[in-house]
């Protein structure tokens, strides 16, 4: 009887399918912890937080200024390069999710508006913007696996 048990158990372990991504949700957590890593306060821990979402091969483009996004081994390690450089350079920063789209299973896109005002901290000079962006992600196994970024 425990054997028969056992069978049906293992059975229907197997054959109920795994528990899907909801990527509505994903969508928010993502932009969320994206907004963190630009408040005028954000850390590492906040950077990390956001880095965790991606895959290590991550792509990336930014148009105009990042056009290549190819998936090397480094990508996110390049990201966190650029993106501790930049590092709380904002003294204000807003930012609001306008839509969200859901493809399938392996990519949303998020419409928001942002603004920001602060110091580059290469050239000293005022940064002062807002713009509405639209970031298309796929989703390669739960994480973000390229990120392409475009301006309204």
């Amino acid at each position: 009887m425990k054997a028969i048990v056992l069978i049906f158990t293992l059975m229907f372990s197997v054959s109920s399918p795994a528990k899907e991504l909801d990527l509505s949700k994903f969508a928010q957590t993502y932009f969320d912890t994206m907004v963190a890593t630009q408040a005028p306060n954000a850390t590492k821990a906040d950077l990390e937080n956001y880095f965790s979402l991606l895959t290590d091969d991550v792509g990336h483009s930014h148009l105009p200024w990042v056009t290549d996004d190819s998936r090397l081994p480094d990508g996110k390690e390049t990201m966190r390069k650029g993106m501790l450089f930049y590092l709380a350079v904002h003294t204000e920063y807003s930012a609001e999710l306008l839509d969200v789209f859901v493809f399938n299973d392996s990519a949303i896109a998020i419409r928001y508006r942002n603004s920001a005002k602060g110091i580059h901290p290469e050239n000293n000079q005022k940064i002062e913007y807002t713009q509405t962006m639209m970031e298309v992600l796929e989703l390669e196994n739960g994480k973000v696996a390229v990120i392409r970024k475009y301006h309204e």
